[in-house]
């Protein structure tokens, strides 16, 4: 799978690739060259899981409010009132 695919992935399936690789090495299915490989393509994953998890996180904020200081500054000036 290239690059591009891994940005069509989503995140549960990002997940299951890497637990199914994490096994493949812990029960030395994978030679050391394949092993490298994986952990080049775990890399890739892992920043891509992390991507997905940080735009959840500011999508939520958003939804939430708390992405949005001057509407939290200006709640807390109208309750002083």
């Amino acid at each position: 799978m290239a690059a591009n695919e891994i940005k069509k992935m989503t995140f549960e399936q990002t997940m299951a690739e890497l637990e199914k690789m994490i096994t493949d090495v812990e029960e030395g299915k994978v030679s050391l060259e394949e092993s490298i490989e994986k952990y080049e393509r775990g890399m890739k994953l892992i920043r891509h899981g992390r991507s997905i998890l940080e735009q959840a996180e500011k999508r939520i904020e958003t939804i939430s409010g708390k992405g949005d200081t001057n509407r939290e500054e200006g709640e807390e000036s109208a309750s002083e009132e």
